[in-house]
């Protein structure tokens, strides 16, 4: 299928980046990796009249590992964080969760902030993001702002980006100590989007839970956090009645997930309850070890 004409940008700062979707707006959509907007413009499923490439913008690309956390720059491909050896130790749990994304080619160009961006109920990164209470960073002419990850995803498909913005940044701050993560899905196969996939990060204090969060996605419209079982798990000992208790509060109380030709409702709560006894179990082994 043949793409909507449009007009190429390739700006080479974030100002003049910024001040394209300035002029712009609405009339105007970002392209960083391009795994997500290249097909929705070969389908006719969007018409934006400019694209701006921020693929070669100067300080976009960069990954770091500082005060602020584990920062990932617009312009950084899932390879490269994949790839990096900083990952494993200072971000774990998106280590765990990136060979799930897609396939090697997909990883090789898209990007970990378009997937933010984008928003897809299916993508694990959002869920990631969530359960590590990230901060993003948006860029606009007017200024800058900074989000929690809680407040960023709004609904299906939806972000708190405004036209003008751009998401530029992501930052994963360091786990305390007596922390541990994990991270699984299902899917039909490998590559393919998950059925279900959840995420939990747990730090414990003498063998005592002082916190947990769990994240689902393909669920709902967005990433889902299991507030309730994650609430019902602190101030007690993560053994297996504790976990049993919290993966059968995650699947019945905090999620809704919706039915599909690929899945019925009961099977995704029933993947839900699995998953996080799962993610629950290992995360707590990590936090003990």
């Amino acid at each position: 299928m043949k793409m909507p004409a449009f007009c190429y940008h390739r700006p080479a700062t974030i100002e003049e980046a910024v001040g394209l979707l300035a002029e712009y707006g609405s009339e105007a959509k970002v392209l960083a990796g391009g795994q997500s907007l290249v097909p929705l413009l070969a389908l006719r499923l969007s018409h934006p009249e400019h694209l701006v490439d921020i693929g070669r913008v100067e300080g976009l690309g960069s990954i770091d590992d500082g005060p602020a956390g584990f920062t990932i720059g617009a312009a950084v491909r899932h390879a490269d964080v994949e790839l990096a050896s900083v990952t494993g130790r200072a971000a774990p749990l998106v280590a765990a969760a990136m060979p799930h994304i897609g396939h090697r080619a997909i990883r090789n160009r898209g990007t970990v902030c378009g997937s933010l961006a984008h928003a897809d109920p299916a993508a694990e990164l959002p869920a990631v993001m969530l359960a590590l209470e990230a901060g993003l960073l948006l860029r606009s002419a007017r200024g800058e702002r900074r989000l929690p990850a809680s407040a960023f995803f709004t609904g299906l498909f939806e972000t708190a980006l405004e036209p003008d913005e751009i998401l530029a940044e992501v930052a994963i701050p360091a786990l305390p100590p007596g922390t541990g993560c994990a991270f699984r899905e299902v899917s039909r196969r490998h590559g393919d989007y998950a059925l279900v996939g959840a995420a939990a990060v747990v730090t414990l204090d003498g063998g005592i839970c002082t916190g947990a969060r769990i994240t689902f996605l393909s669920v709902g419209e967005g990433p889902t956090e299991a507030v309730e079982a994650g609430r019902g798990l602190r101030g007690h000992a993560l053994n297996e009645d504790a976990i049993a208790a919290a993966a059968e509060t995650a699947s019945t109380t905090d999620i809704d997930p919706p039915a599909d030709i690929h899945a019925s409702e009961a099977y995704r709560r029933h993947l839900a309850r699995v998953l996080t006894r799962q993610v629950l179990t290992a995360a707590a082994e990590r936090a003990r070890g």
